[in-house]
């Protein structure tokens, strides 16, 4: 079966709809959440590199990392992010570990060994399972780059501490649910747990006092 893509806000508005007949439940989280965004990146290494950047850090620090990245590499090309030293990475304020993985993902698209747009196009468990044989990518950056470059229609990254946080409040749960619990409750939204994922994230930043959030593994 062919999954649908989530392009536009009416794909959102379509999805949220379906999710409310789907789960009941879910018509509260609509209201109390407010607008959904859509959230879309162009595919390609600038929007991997992005997500990584973006692990574990709020916000303002990934924006802030991502502009100093930007300039020192003098773009967001594989080959510029691939020669930048460990002075520069520094001076960026990228960690060991983050300036291994976007060096590897840099160089295993020059080599050839994954083409970033060909991954939005493949049955995503074999584009998750490529993207993670990666050293420093897992699940959670394969997931978040399907949900927002490949515009997958059924991707939950339940592995996210800010949707485990929006459930578990949503729900009444006491305590937040863990990755293996979130995701079997998700499994219920399908074919529209990108779309639930959205709300969530929605309503974390609403409900739970947080302001705009990013998706956090």
């Amino acid at each position: 079966m062919n999954v649908r893509t989530i392009e536009t806000p009416d794909d959102v508005a379509e999805g949220l709809e379906a999710l409310v007949r789907i789960d009941g439940r879910l018509a509260e989280v609509v209201e109390k959440a407010g607008p959904v965004p859509l959230r879309r990146r162009a595919p390609g290494f600038r929007g991997l590199a992005e997500i990584i950047v973006a692990q574990m850090v709020s916000k303002a620090a990934a924006a802030a990392i991502w502009k100093r990245l930007v300039d020192e590499a003098q773009g967001c090309a594989p080959e510029q992010i691939a020669a930048l030293d460990d002075e520069q990475c520094r001076r960026i304020g990228l960690s060991r570990s983050k300036e291994t993985t976007l060096k590897g993902a840099a160089n295993a698209i020059i080599s050839g060994d994954i083409d970033p747009r060909a991954l939005c196009a493949m049955p995503a468990g074999d584009s998750i399972a490529a993207m993670t044989a990666l050293k420093g990518v897992g699940v959670w950056t394969a997931e978040v780059y399907l949900l927002f470059c490949a515009g997958h229609g059924d991707i939950f990254p339940a592995g996210d501490v800010a949707l485990q946080s929006a459930a578990g409040h949503a729900f009444q749960m006491g305590n937040r649910p863990d990755q293996k619990t979130l995701r079997e409750i998700a499994c219920r939204w399908q074919p529209w747990r990108g779309v639930a994922a959205r709300l969530f994230w929605a309503y974390y930043s609403t409900e739970m006092r947080r302001g705009d959030v990013i998706p956090t593994g």
